[in-house]
């Protein structure tokens, strides 16, 4: 979900730098911390957010960052035993899980896991063989978002990416996953398993007249958007309504008739994590409606995989007036795990694409 990255600032740099002794906590500093690895800005670092949960529990709660996925395992991979709770997309869950890298989870500790959706905690990316690997945090939909001072219909449709009248005011996001899904949509595909990864490429490179420029983090797309730079952009809808509530853009974001990717991100506990109880107790407290309905209506957030989470959010919320809708959940694709050798061929795919478009 899935989803939601700013460029790391010097503080994340200063926390990656300080965990570079992590291993070496003392049994005091870790029953007195929590260490998160996270996207930057992605929820769990909001000041509030440290700030109750150290009122609630006496803990502090230090971040490291990451800027992909990838990284992410490397950072687990090469740091044994320095971090606590790692928050991933479930695409990359098994690959954490068979390498070692994660325990189970204890749920009989995470109390507010009873409000979770049965359709995120039961899912067999996160259970496999009686066992958690993962806690259903929040979920959302990659799509695109457009500008309604300057777009005055009403889109609904995913081919309005490719419709002449908004030639060269297209923003796409650069990663070659959320495209080929896109296509895949547009073209009646399984977002999952592709049948013609030739037509998504076609598809693609249609898309080259379109457009007006490629972001690689939210903070690039709020300014393009706020910059009148772009009328129509691919975004999550956790972005979507960060830009309505934070930024107070006059954006819509588009569930499209045709159908949606969607995600969901889960918390993991780490391998040896040096405060495990502290771990739990944040976990409980990142699912809980008092964290969500805060972050949401203070930031705007992705939707909460806590039912009575979302149902504590005011009426006209975003994440209950748009995202909240049962025909929204008919339509929803959510993503499922690639193989290394899947994920390889769309990079390439990717890569041949972006170079037809710079030609």
């Amino acid at each position: 979900m899935n989803r939601r990255h700013l460029i790391l600032s010097a503080a994340a740099l200063l926390a990656g730098t300080a965990l570079m002794g992590a291993p070496m906590r003392s049994a005091l500093a870790a029953d007195g911390e929590i260490r998160v690895l996270n996207w930057n800005g992605y929820g769990t670092d909001e000041k509030f957010a440290v700030a109750k949960f150290k009122e609630m529990t006496g803990i502090t709660v230090v971040h490291d960052y990451y800027t992909s996925e990838q990284e992410m395992l490397t950072k687990m991979r090469t740091s044994p035993g320095a971090y606590d709770v790692v928050v991933v997309g479930t695409p990359f869950l098994p690959a954490a899980r068979e390498e070692g890298l994660i325990e189970p989870i204890d749920t009989a500790k995470i109390a507010n896991l009873a409000d979770v959706s049965p359709q995120f905690k039961d899912s067999d990316i996160v259970k496999v063989d009686g066992k958690s690997w993962g806690v259903p945090w929040v979920w959302g939909i990659n799509s695109f978002a457009y500008n309604t001072d300057v777009v005055k219909e009403k889109l609904t449709s995913i081919n309005a990416l490719w419709d002449p009248k908004f030639a060269g005011r297209v923003s796409l996001r650069d990663d070659g996953i959320f495209n080929v899904q896109m296509a895949a949509i547009a073209l009646g595909q399984d977002i999952n398993d592709p049948a013609d990864m030739a037509a998504i490429k076609t598809k693609l490179l249609e898309l080259k007249p379109q457009i007006r420029s490629f972001w690689a983090s939210e903070d690039e797309w709020m300014k393009g958007m706020a910059g009148k730079n772009f009328d129509i952009g691919e975004i999550w809808a956790g972005g979507a309504a960060r830009a309505i509530k934070k930024y107070k853009l006059p954006v819509d974001f588009v569930v499209p008739a045709e159908g949606a990717s969607a995600w969901f991100d889960v918390m993991m506990i780490a391998t040896g994590a040096p405060n495990k109880d502290g771990a739990e107790k944040f976990i409980n407290y990142m699912i809980s409606p008092d964290f969500y309905v805060t972050w949401d209506t203070q930031a705007g957030a992705a939707v909460s995989a806590n039912l009575k989470a979302v149902e504590g959010l005011p009426a006209d919320a975003f994440n209950r007036v748009v995202m909240g809708q049962p025909d929204v959940l008919e339509r929803l694709k959510f993503a499922k795990p690639l193989t290394e050798e899947k994920r390889q061929e769309i990079q390439e795919l990717w890569a041949e694409v972006k170079t037809e478009f710079a030609q």
